[in-house]
């Protein structure tokens, strides 16, 4: 269809100002509103209203809170209404609603009339674009500070590991050599026992660094990750944790191996700890670029609904968020005597799902 006079442009322009959902006002020169259409009555508080229709000056500042600068969120300095002759585009302004409290707006602030002052403000409601950006952020940040957790404790697990266990190490030779040296039978009794204490240090060592940040998980993967530590458990603790799984050496991204380790992990100290269990059940595999991790035990449950956090770990809400993190899904179901169940699913189709060539 072809505009064939101005009145049919004049028409439309009509219909767009009385049907849009985005708030227009005329101002005069003195910041008098001359005219506002629907979506603009709709957000201003009645009080505002009827001093605006009255005509008063700059009544707008009744209602704004100030728009957003490089230096404050909202700030009144330089309005962009104290210049009636400059056009802004596209920036960030508030008001105070009637029904919403302060809002935030995309404003588009245009001179229409130089020659008679007349100005145009029309904004656009922001309120789900910022929620949706601060999610974001809350996420991002979440995801950092997960991240930069997970680099120092590799970090002061390598530490561990190749300093203070191999120094440990070599004491520890030391001393096997003065045992076959010409000591008497006093020296030799305490050579042993200081001996003995220093292989419990080392072991107590070996094993922080491994609950930290296990290397194993960073070079061969999930499936050998969570062997080490089944092993782990059951040595130190006598927890049997039947374990299944198809992985092998098939490689993830590092997020995600991360994400699916700790949840065992926590998953499997919960049942330990509080599930009153001699016996844990863990699954591992991919089926259609899903990565899924199960962790069941058969012992006393608890109420999902109504469940206080205990001890120092990642908790249900840490799990979810983790989860999350990466797209995936945390589902846990529990009742008294019932047992607990912890399923995770995390797709890995765009991931770097590799073979055991990932870090030849």
């Amino acid at each position: 269809m072809t505009l064939s006079n101005s009145e049919n442009l004049t028409d439309l322009l009509q219909k767009l100002y009385d049907r849009t959902t985005e708030a227009m006002f005329f101002f005069a020169a003195n910041g008098q509103i001359l005219s506002m259409n629907e979506a603009a009555k709709q957000i201003i508080e009645p009080k505002v209203y009827e001093k605006m229709l009255e005509g008063e000056a700059d009544s707008m500042c009744f209602t704004c809170r100030g728009f957003t600068s490089e230096d404050e969120q909202m700030t009144c300095v330089s309005c962009f209404m104290s210049k009636p002759q400059q056009t802004l585009s596209s920036f960030q302004l508030f008001l105070e609603t009637k029904d919403l409290g302060v809002q935030p707006y995309s404003a588009t602030y245009q001179v229409i009339d130089e020659e008679q002052g007349i100005s145009a403000l029309m904004l656009r409601n922001l309120t789900r674009q910022t929620q949706t950006a601060e999610v974001l952020n809350q996420k991002m940040r979440v995801k950092q500070v997960i991240q930069a957790q997970e680099n120092e404790r590799k970090r002061i697990s390598r530490e561990l590991h190749d300093g203070f266990a191999q120094e440990m190490l070599s004491s520890l030779v030391d001393l096997r050599v003065l045992k076959y040296m010409d000591v008497n039978d006093k020296a030799l009794e305490k050579l042993r026992q200081t001996e003995g204490s220093l292989m419990r240090l080392l072991d107590e060592i070996r094993h922080l660094s491994v609950e930290l940040r296990p290397a194993v998980l960073d070079d061969f993967g999930l499936e050998a990750a969570f062997r080490t530590h089944i092993k782990g458990l059951e040595k130190n603790y006598g927890l049997i944790v039947h374990f299944n799984s198809e992985l092998k050496k098939k490689r993830y991204e590092g997020e995600i191996e991360t994400v699916m380790y700790r949840i065992g992990q926590e998953a499997i100290l919960n049942a330990m700890k509080y599930a009153e269990v001699e016996e844990v059940f863990l699954t591992l595999k991919e089926e259609q670029e899903i990565l899924s991790l199960e962790v069941e035990d058969e012992g006393i449950g608890f109420d999902v609904n109504d469940f206080t956090p205990q001890g120092t770990g990642l908790g249900l809400y840490g799990m979810k968020e983790r989860v999350e993190l990466v797209g995936g899904n945390l589902a846990i179901s529990s009742s008294a005597d019932e047992g607990t169940k912890i399923q995770v699913e995390i797709p890995v189709g765009k991931e770097r799902a590799t073979s055991e060539n990932h870090n030849s």
